[in-house]
């Protein structure tokens, strides 16, 4: 009886989890392709076109360690529960928004719900499901994730094209509501492992002004403004360095970084990872409508390529993760991962689709290659107590990673198009863009390489994590 119990609870928890993972990154992705037709209503130049991307990566990377801890105090159903709230709240917010400034609010409110529903779902998922399902079981959440990345293009181009941009978020908001009533309903009972904890607001405040500071710098290079930022942000950043290794209740123990090699290198790579990869939604949402002329439709159906390959593999490659080390797995994939970035260098408006699309699945494929496995390498390198900081973590790594990625886009946009509006006279600049930036995100996957290999193995050591010195 009570492994019946178990099983129909970890169920509910991988239908809820699983459901959120799959309309976050569908949102994300189905915005992308409504990127120009939003411009074209608010009269949006590039530049601000970006901001519709980086308002939610800003909002959500600097609170996902705050969320991440919350979660451990307080208990990461809860959390995740108010996130999916508060994500919907945004979702709403949008469609109504009668101005360009007002999205940008309304996406910095589904950042906000988005940080509490990210910095929680790997750390639930882990601490229902035993270690050797583990693989598995986030193998299959992070193939939600590329289903709702595969789709959000596909289903995004459709509903732009024949009801309109809006539709997009009003019928998430519909769905986001139906993910709340189940949540509710079926997640229910945890372990509080951090019950007795204080919360570190201080350092949770000061965490995410270094954050947003040096990322909003980021998106102002290669402005001179945007120096003195980074280096504000990094001097803020320092003192949060200062204030956590002297609070008695931090809000990120540092020794994960300092005594936790897996736990280090892993986050590193994934980092790097995200940063040379995701550039490739937005781009590929500009590209083919401006520079090649198709309309939304078919340019989704390019999209959809890589995240379907990804949401393919992930599950097989997660399940092989549970049995070969996460570093052979992964470090493969990121070197695929390069190859792929290196082919959508060179292609232009005369490249076949028929090639793109074969670009892109390797792209995805090595993706899926990387990132179950990477994921899985992260969950396993510490212990309970920690799962919530650890899912945080590897969350703020992949938004920082897209905030990253897209900053080198803006740079990129502003030496070579400006802020203009993408006209016919301005699709070769386009074109020279996208290959730069493509080139460059190649030699960052070739560099993590070398990032996923030092991390060294997982399955032939135990990981023990000490409240004061966690250590493999």
């Amino acid at each position: 009886m009570q492994n019946t119990e178990n099983r129909a609870r970890r169920n509910a928890v991988l239908l809820v989890t699983t459901i959120a993972s799959f309309l976050t990154p569908f949102m994300a992705s189905a915005v992308n392709i409504a990127l120009p037709a939003i411009g074209k209503e608010y009269n949006l130049n590039v530049i601000a076109l970006s901001w519709v991307t980086t308002a939610y990566l800003l909002t959500s990377a600097s609170l996902l360690i705050p969320f991440g801890r919350l979660a451990d105090i307080h208990g990461r159903k809860k959390i995740f529960t108010l996130g999916m709230i508060v994500f919907t709240l945004g979702s709403i917010l949008t469609p109504i928004s009668n101005s360009g400034v007002m999205i940008l609010v309304s996406r910095a409110v589904q950042g906000i719900g988005g940080a509490a529903v990210f910095s929680t779902a790997l750390a639930i998922l882990t601490a229902e499901y035993p270690t050797e399902e583990r693989g598995k079981i986030l193998g299959i959440n992070i193939a939600t994730v590329y289903i709702g990345l595969s789709m959000g293009p596909f289903l995004g181009g459709l509903l732009t094209q024949y009801i309109g941009w809006r539709s997009i978020f009003i019928i998430t908001s519909v769905l986001n509501v139906i993910v709340i009533f189940i949540a509710l309903w079926k997640l229910k009972g945890e372990l509080i492992v951090g019950a007795k904890d204080k919360f570190d607001l201080v350092g949770a405040i000061v965490y995410s002004m270094a954050l947003i500071v040096i990322m909003y710098g980021v998106t102002l290079l290669p402005e001179t403004n945007a120096v003195w930022l980074i280096i504000g942000g990094i001097i803020i950043g320092t003192v949060f360095l200062w204030w956590e290794s002297r609070t008695q209740k931090p809000l990120f123990n540092l020794s994960l970084f300092r005594h936790n090699r897996a736990f280090a290198f892993s986050n590193l790579a994934a980092l790097i990872n995200y940063s040379g990869t995701y550039v490739v939604a937005f781009l590929l949402g500009l590209y083919p409508q401006y520079a090649c002329g198709y309309n939304s439709e078919p340019a989704g159906l390019i999209m959809v390529t890589s995240p379907a390959v990804q949401a393919i593999f992930s599950p097989i490659t997660g399940r092989l993760s549970d049995h070969i080390e996460p570093r052979a797995l992964s470090s493969s994939g990121m070197a695929i991962s390069a190859i792929g970035l290196g082919l959508l260098a060179f292609i232009n408006q005369d490249t076949p689709v028929g090639l793109i699309i074969g670009y892109l699945a390797l792209l995805g494929f090595g993706f899926a290659l990387f990132s179950s496995p990477n994921t899985n390498a992260v969950m396993s390198a510490v212990d309970q107590p920690y799962y919530g900081v650890a899912s945080a973590t590897i969350s703020t790594m992949r938004q920082i990673g897209m905030m990253l990625s897209m900053g080198i886009t803006t740079v990129v946009f502003n030496l070579i198009i400006g802020q203009v509006e993408i006209t016919p006279e301005y699709y070769p600049a386009l074109t020279k863009s996208a290959h730069i930036i493509f080139s460059i995100c190649a030699a960052l996957c070739f560099a993590g390489i070398f990032a996923s290999l030092a991390r060294g193995n997982i399955h032939q050591n135990a990981v023990i994590i000490a409240s004061d010195a966690p250590h493999k």
